[in-house]
């Protein structure tokens, strides 16, 4: 795991605090002063933050919260936006998110204080469900694209701003269902099994389509149900247990991978 990562996931500062500490010289890894931010810390090294231990947190603690729109999936904003961590209770604040909700989503978002699970969940290949409203009608095109995935050289178009990211491949949807089609606007329950920078809006944009509304309802076996907006909750037990055997699986098939 990199230098800041490791330190932003077990200690109160965010990623941009580890950056600025390890440029000034705060960290070591064992006896060695270490300044560059994207060190790969290795299993069994110890690193150490202003002459301190920072301790690998165990077990683990997984929330569900229902975002609102209008906060940032960050510690902090350059802008001055409000940020989850704004309105989540204090002891919430070392939470890592897994995955995204850009500024004008909502709904389900995953947060816990382990960087495994935060990995585990993000880099595989669980259905994440959204409820989506677009400006117009869905297409012919539209559902071919759906079905069969895209590839764009030029995926500006629903792209916030200031992203560096132009080009972008949409693999098929996992599933689809359009609930209303009209010319006004439509309403489309997805199922993708990527978490690209804003890949649906980029998706539907690319076809003339504004997303007007975006809610994130479920994340792999883990459902949004009817938790109000702005409140959490923890994973119940069913929940849990599902997870300690997508750890096993995860890590079974990454031990088979390193094998071969």
């Amino acid at each position: 795991m990199r230098l800041n990562k490791y330190i932003s996931h077990n200690t109160p500062y965010s990623r941009r605090e580890a950056d600025r500490l390890i440029q000034e010289g705060y960290v070591k890894i064992g006896n060695k002063k270490v300044t560059e931010p994207f060190y790969d810390v290795q299993p069994g090294e110890r690193v150490f933050l202003k002459g301190k231990p920072v301790k690998q947190k165990k077990g683990y603690t997984v929330i569900v919260y229902n975002k609102p729109k209008g906060e940032i999936v960050s510690k902090k904003d350059d802008r001055g936006r409000k940020t989850i961590y704004d309105s989540l209770p204090a002891k919430y604040k070392g939470f890592i998110p897994v995955g995204r909700l850009d500024y004008a989503s909502e709904g389900l978002l995953l947060l816990t204080d382990s960087p495994k699970v935060a990995e585990a969940m993000m880099r595989g290949d669980l259905p994440r469900v959204y409820n989506v409203k677009i400006k117009g009608e869905v297409t012919p095109d539209m559902e071919k694209a759906m079905l069969e995935g895209l590839e764009l050289e030029d995926a500006t178009a629903g792209a916030h701003s200031k992203s560096d990211i132009k080009s972008m491949s949409f693999a098929p949807f996992f599933a689809y269902r359009i609930e209303k089609n009209s010319p006004s606007y439509s309403k489309l329950k997805v199922a993708i099994t990527e978490g690209k920078n804003r890949e649906l809006r980029r998706f539907f944009s690319h076809f003339g389509k504004d997303v007007a509304d975006l809610k994130r309802v479920e994340y792999g076996w883990i459902k949004l149900n009817a938790l109000p907006t702005g409140k959490t909750r923890y994973l119940t037990k069913q929940e849990y247990d599902k997870l300690h055997r997508y750890l096993k699986e995860t890590d079974a098939k990454n031990s088979d991978k390193n094998q071969s």
